[in-house]
């Protein structure tokens, strides 16, 4: 079949692959590693606004009722209830809302 020097030549060629193939792996692993960190914190990010959003949701109906008696005194009270409806209907829908 084949002769013993090829052999040893093919397994030695065989054996630097395999050294070529499990450093590229490591440079691919550390390269997603530093490529993932960025987006780690971005998840993160995303999870902390996500457990504040109803409490952000309920502090916006009072912060608005003080900026629109700062900017607006004069109007009358069916004129807010109008403005503040949707709002107040959507904080309500969210809040009874089921996960």
């Amino acid at each position: 079949m084949y002769p013993r020097r090829e052999l040893t030549r093919l397994a030695a060629r065989k054996a630097a692959l395999r050294r070529d193939i499990a450093l590229r792996r490591a440079q691919c692993a550390a390269a997603a590693t530093r490529l993932a960190q960025p987006l780690a914190w971005l998840d993160r990010l995303a999870a902390f606004t996500r457990r504040l959003a109803p409490l952000a949701l309920c502090a916006t109906i009072p912060l608005g009722l003080l900026v629109q008696r700062v900017v607006s005194p004069q109007r009358k009270i069916l004129g807010r209830l109008a403005g503040w409806g949707p709002l107040a209907f959507a904080l309500v829908r969210r809040l009874t809302r089921r996960p």
